[in-house]
C-alpha cells in the first residue's frame, strides 16, 4: 500500500463517511478523521472501519482545522492526502496513484487532480470550468492557506505535477441542505470580494510569500480579482450565460439547468446582493463593514 495518510474533516457526516473511508483505504495506508464533535454516528462508523479519530473544536475555518490536523496527528507516512467526507476517487485515479506515485522524483512534493461535481445525483460534465486542486503532498511540505473562501493547499518546498485522473464531489444531502450551505458560503464569498477592494483582512504576507501555490490556484485567484472589478449583478448574469450557453451546460437537461442556474447565477447573485447590502449600510468605511459583519453575520475579522 502507498505510504499515504488521508485526512478527512468531519461533522455529522454519517451519510458519507463509510463510502469515503472505504475509498481512502484503497490508496492509503492510514486514514485520520479530525472530527468537530459530531452528534450523529460519524465517529462510531469511522472507528469501526479502521480510521483513527481525533476531535478538535471547530473555529469556523477549514484551514485552521486542517492545519491543526497536520500539526497534531501522528502521521508517519511519506505523503498526505486531503479528502472531504463527501468526496471519493475514481477507479482510474486510484490505479494512477498506485502506478505513478512510487516513481516520482524527490523534487515533486505535490500532486494536482481534477475535481468533478455531482448534482442531483448526476455528474456535471457540460458547462463546467475545470477545477484542479492540489490534494496530495509530501508530509511536512505543505499547509492549507488561511482564507475565508477557496482556501488551497500550498507547498512550502518543491513543485507540483498533475495526474490525469479525477476525483468527485458527490454529496447525498437534499437540495435544501445545498441551498442553506451556499447561503452561508455567499456571506464568506462577499467578505472575500470586499477584501479584494478594501483589504481589511490582515494577511500573513511574510508567510504567504514563502508558499508555492499551484498554477491552477494562482489562475483562479487572478480570475477572482478580475471578477471582483466587474459590475455587481451583471457579472453573475454573464457568468451564467457563459456556462450554460457558450460552454453548453444546456446539454445536461434539467439537472444541468438547475446546477448552472443555482450555482452559476443564483449563488453569485446572492453574493452580490450581500456585497450591495454591506456597501449600502457602510459606504466605503472599513471599520463599519467589520462591525456590520460581526453584528449581523457573526463574522469577526
Amino acid at each position: 500500500m502507498n505510504s499515504i495518510s488521508t485526512i478527512i474533516l468531519t461533522y455529522n457526516e454519517e451519510k458519507h463517511i463509510e463510502r469515503c473511508i472505504k475509498n481512502a483505504f484503497r490508496f492509503s495506508k492510514s486514514v485520520f478523521l479530525v472530527d468537530s464533535f459530531s452528534t450523529d454516528s460519524t465517529v462510531e462508523i469511522a472507528k469501526s472501519l479502521g480510521a483513527i479519530v481525533f476531535q478538535n473544536k471547530w473555529e469556523n475555518n477549514h484551514a485552521i482545522q486542517f492545519n491543526w490536523g497536520l500539526k497534531n496527528l501522528p502521521i508517519e507516512t511519506n505523503w498526505v492526502f486531503r479528502l472531504d467526507a463527501d468526496e471519493y476517487l475514481t477507479e482510474t485515479l486510484i490505479d494512477e496513484i498506485h502506478s505513478k506515485l512510487p516513481s516520482l522524483n524527490t523534487e515533486i512534493t505535490g500532486v494536482v487532480f481534477e475535481r468533478k461535481m455531482y448534482f442531483l445525483n448526476k455528474l456535471m460534465t457540460k458547462g463546467m470550468i475545470q477545477m484542479n486542486m492540489l490534494r496530495l503532498f509530501r508530509n511536512k511540505s505543505a499547509i492549507c492557506e488561511n482564507r475565508w473562501m477557496d482556501e488551497h493547499i500550498v507547498l512550502t518546498e518543491g513543485k507540483s505535477i498533475q495526474f490525469d485522473g479525477y476525483f468527485v464531489d458527490h454529496n447525498l444531502n437534499p437540495l435544501g441542505w445545498w441551498i442553506e450551505k451556499h447561503n452561508n458560503y455567499a456571506t464568506r464569498e462577499a467578505v472575500e470580494l470586499l477584501n479584494i477592494q478594501y483589504n481589511f483582512i490582515a494577511r500573513d504576507e511574510k508567510s504567504i510569500e514563502h508558499h508555492l501555490m499551484s498554477a491552477d490556484a494562482q489562475s483562479k485567484r487572478y480570475k477572482k480579482k478580475k471578477y471582483a472589478k466587474m459590475p455587481l449583478f451583471w457579472r453573475s448574469f454573464i457568468y451564467f450565460i457563459y456556462r450554460y450557453f457558450l460552454k453548453m451546460g444546456f446539454l445536461q437537461g434539467k439537472e444541468g439547468f438547475l446546477w448552472h442556474f443555482l450555482q452559476g447565477w443564483w449563488y453569485r447573485t446572492l453574493v452580490d446582493a450581500k456585497v450591495y447590502e454591506i456597501k449600502k449600510a457602510c459606504g466605503n468605511d472599513k471599520v463599519k463593514m467589520k462591525y456590520f459583519l460581526e453584528k449581523n453575520y457573526k463574522i469577526k475579522l
